[in-house]
C-alpha cells in the first residue's frame, strides 16, 4: 500500500482501467466467478447479438429476473469514489472501464471510456430514442419484448454484445489514453478479454509503470511493476486518501 501510494504521489498522468472485481464490491456479479452470471443464464444467449434478434425475449427475461433489481441496488463503493476524488483532484485522466454498470459516472468521474456501453441505457434501433432501466422494466409487465413507444421499433441495451465490434471512437480514445499515461493502475480485471486487456500492455509498452489490483492471477502479473492481492475498494481508498 505505501509503495502504491508513492507510485500516485510522483505520478504526472494517471490512467485506471476497471473489470468487473471493483464492481463486485457494489453488489454486481461478475460473469466468470463462482457465483457468476454465466453459471445461471447462457451468455451465448443473452449476451449474443445475433441470438437477440433471433430471441429478444430471451434476453429480456434475464434483465427483468436477474438485472434490474441489481441495477437499482448498486451503489459506487470506497473504490469508485477514490477514483473520482483523484480525477477532482486533477490526477486521474481517465477512467477505461469493462463495466457496464454506471457505477464510475453514480460516483462522480468525467472522464469515463466505457469500452462495453453502458446497460443502464436502451436504445431504439430504428428511431434512436433513448429509454431509462425503469421505463423499459415497467414495459415488460404487459409487453415481452418491449418495443419503442415512439415508432414501435426494436429496443437493445446500449451495451457491446457477442457478435459486435466496441466503438471505434472510444477504443480510439482509451488507447490513446494508455499510451500517455505514465501510471497505469488495472483494477478488477481479469485482464484476459481482448482487445480490452491489451490497454495495460500499450501503456507498459510506451514507459507507463503498471500497477495490477486483482483478487486473483492475471496473464499481465510478470509484466506488472506492483500487484496487490487484495479488495478494489480498500487499495484504491486506502492509497488515495492521502
Amino acid at each position: 500500500m505505501q509503495e502504491l501510494k508513492q507510485m500516485i504521489a510522483g505520478a504526472g498522468r494517471i490512467v485506471a482501467f476497471t473489470g468487473a472485481g471493483i464492481s463486485a464490491e457494489s453488489g454486481i456479479p461478475t460473469y466468470r466467478g463462482s457465483d457468476g452470471v454465466w453459471n445461471k443464464y447462457d451468455p451465448n444467449k443473452y449476451a449474443n447479438v445475433n441470438y437477440f434478434f433471433q430471441d429478444p425475449s430471451y434476453y429480456w427475461n434475464f434483465f427483468k429476473e436477474a438485472r434490474y433489481s441489481v441495477l437499482k441496488a448498486a451503489e459506487p463503493n470506497a473504490g469508485h469514489k477514490a477514483l473520482a476524488r483523484l480525477e477532482h483532484a486533477g490526477r486521474l485522466a481517465a477512467v477505461i472501464t469493462q463495466n457496464i454498470d454506471g457505477l464510475h459516472q453514480a460516483a462522480g468521474c468525467k472522464n469515463v471510456l466505457e469500452l462495453h456501453g453502458n446497460t443502464r441505457t436502451i436504445g431504439c434501433l430504428d428511431c434512436g430514442t433513448d429509454y431509462g432501466i425503469d421505463a423499459v422494466y415497467e414495459q415488460l409487465e404487459t409487453e415481452l419484448p418491449p418495443k419503442c413507444r415512439q415508432c414501435g421499433g426494436t429496443l437493445k441495451p446500449r451495451v457491446v454484445m457477442f457478435g459486435e465490434s466496441l466503438p471505434v471512437d472510444i477504443l480510439e480514445r482509451a488507447t490513446e489514453e494508455s499510451g500517455r499515461c505514465d501510471l497505469f493502475i488495472s483494477v478488477g480485471s481479469s485482464l484476459v478479454v481482448q482487445p480490452a486487456a491489451s490497454m495495460p500492455a500499450i501503456a507498459k509498452r510506451a514507459g507507463a509503470s503498471l500497477v495490477i489490483v486483482n483478487q486473483d492471477p492475471t496473464p499481465l502479473d510478470d509484466r506488472a511493476d506492483l500487484v496487490i492481492r487484495e479488495s478494489a475498494s480498500s487499495v484504491l481508498s486506502g492509497a488515495v486518501a492521502q
